[in-house]
């Protein structure tokens, strides 16, 4: 299974939208170098004001460019980077993956995946509806966030659009991704 890098985003302060880059560059067990949300512990500022010792499993957001597709067919201009996603990728089935997995990007990063990105009323400021567009429900009722998912830096590397993305998976049994 492989898919690519779309583009690539940061934000040295707690904004929804990153702008994009050129390029970022991952560090291990950190996150995106420059970005509001790098660290061992969580920079998520409601997560720090319950708990600022919780380890940081949102160290990347990343969300299927397809997602960006899908919200322009219902109206919605939303670019890449304006989720507040570091990394925006194309080909991969991102919601499908199992948590675990790991994404090999460009030379030498690895992103483990830890879960799914709970969105928030936020994106309600960037266009009204957008936070109701970004949630759906199952044949069984049961909400799907579509909004993208998160990961640790397992080894850090340079990543950059055009960048090739390698999925290898855990090993069985799967776990379906939950928010984090």
């Amino acid at each position: 299974m492989q898919g690519s890098v779309a583009a690539v985003h940061k934000s040295a302060s707690h904004t929804l939208t990153k702008p994009g880059q050129a390029s970022i560059r991952l560090l291990a067990g950190l996150g995106v170098e420059g970005d509001a949300h790098m660290g061992e512990t969580v920079k998520h500022r409601s997560r720090v004001a319950r708990d600022p010792t919780q380890p940081n499993l949102r160290q990347v957001h990343l969300i299927h460019a397809e997602l960006h597709d899908e919200l322009r067919t219902k109206g919605f201009g939303v670019p890449a980077g304006a989720m507040g996603e570091n990394i925006t990728t194309r080909g991969l089935d991102l919601l499908g993956l199992p948590v675990g997995t790991r994404l090999h990007l460009g030379a030498t990063a690895v992103v483990e995946i830890t879960g799914l990105r709970n969105p928030c009323a936020q994106l309600d400021n960037l266009h009204p509806g957008l936070m109701a567009a970004v949630l759906d429900r199952d044949a069984q009722g049961q909400v799907i966030r579509k909004a993208g998912i998160m990961g640790i830096v397992l080894s850090g590397g340079d990543v950059r659009a055009a960048d090739p993305i390698r999925v290898e998976l855990p090993l069985e049994p799967h776990q379906a991704l939950e928010p984090v």
